[in-house]
């Protein structure tokens, strides 16, 4: 079993930044796919970005490539979320998520494949 907790939502400007976080409670952290999505009221579950256990492998959303950045750090069992030049569209809970890859290289663009939810961070980009 992988618990996922989010960190790092808040309000911000238009234009600032924030960095969320997800902590995995798990000793399999090397093997899990993580991704972070978000979901606005009304909306599709959105995938924002992916990348594979190895680390090698990352996908983005076109409306966040060149301002976000997913990373992930084995020593400290989390996977990060850089967000620059925030705009009022990035506005909503954002949720990361994992499955338990057989490849170092796996991502997955599909909410159902993930087994693992965070319950989610608020994100707010309002002046």
């Amino acid at each position: 079993q992988v618990q996922l907790q989010e960190s790092g939502g808040g309000l911000v400007e238009p234009g600032g930044s924030l960095r969320l976080s997800c902590l995995a409670s798990s000793r399999t952290f090397n093997m899990l796919t993580l991704s972070w999505f978000r979901q606005a009221p009304g909306k599709d579950r959105e995938l924002v970005a992916c990348i594979s256990p190895n680390g090698g492998v990352t996908y983005y959303h076109g409306s966040v490539k060149g301002r976000f950045t997913i990373s992930r750090d084995k020593d400290k069992n989390t996977a990060f979320l850089q967000m620059n030049s925030l705009g009022p569209e990035d506005t909503t809970v954002y949720y990361c998520a994992a499955y338990a890859a057989s490849e170092g290289g796996s991502i997955s663009l599909a909410a159902d494949r993930y087994d693992y939810w965070g319950p989610g961070t608020q994100v707010t980009v309002s002046s």
